[in-house]
């Protein structure tokens, strides 16, 4: 019989998990800020306070999805800090994602190098709202503005997307 205590699971079930969430938490930040260095930070900051969570007296379920909510915090903490630091454009898209037809592949990618040269509030509504699924009322929670402005928000947002987006698609 040994004289350490058990260790807590949670900690233990985090670092099995990290393998496979790691590529899905940092593509999340990627897509969303087409910055590599603030991904990769955003990234970091997710797996500390899940940590941090897990070593608690009664931890949340960690899975993937769990993980994906504590970046969607993350982010629009990122997003309400707005740092000043010089970016770098992320060039490829992370490993790990689904095999798609390649006129959808490159729609995405299109979307996204839009989305990238957007103002930061255009891109953050636009990406809680569609990619996230949020509704206009937790977008407007998570990004501090009351819900009428960020309907308003919303309408720019996506006149300007369209205004950048080649005419016709891609496809």
């Amino acid at each position: 019989m040994s004289a350490d205590p058990e260790p807590p699971d949670a900690p233990y079930r985090l670092l099995e998990l990290y393998d496979d969430a790691l590529p899905v938490v940092y593509g999340y930040f990627v897509r969303r800020c087409g910055d590599q260095a603030t991904a990769e930070d955003l990234t970091s900051e997710t797996f500390l306070a899940a940590m941090d969570a897990a070593r608690r007296a009664a931890p949340p379920p960690l899975a993937v999805p769990w993980l994906l909510g504590v970046a969607r915090h993350k982010l629009a903490d990122h997003y309400r800090r707005r740092s000043a630091r010089p970016t770098v454009a992320v060039a490829d898209v992370p490993e790990g994602e689904a095999a798609d037809d390649w006129d959808a592949q490159l729609d995405r990618i299109v979307a996204e190098s839009v989305l990238a040269r957007l103002p930061e509030p255009h891109r953050v509504v636009l990406a809680l709202r569609y990619m996230d699924d949020c509704s206009v009322p937790e977008c407007a929670e998570l990004i501090g503005r009351s819900v009428h402005a960020t309907e308003a928000l919303l309408v720019r947002a996506r006149r300007a997307f369209r205004k950048l987006y080649p005419e016709g698609g891609v496809s």
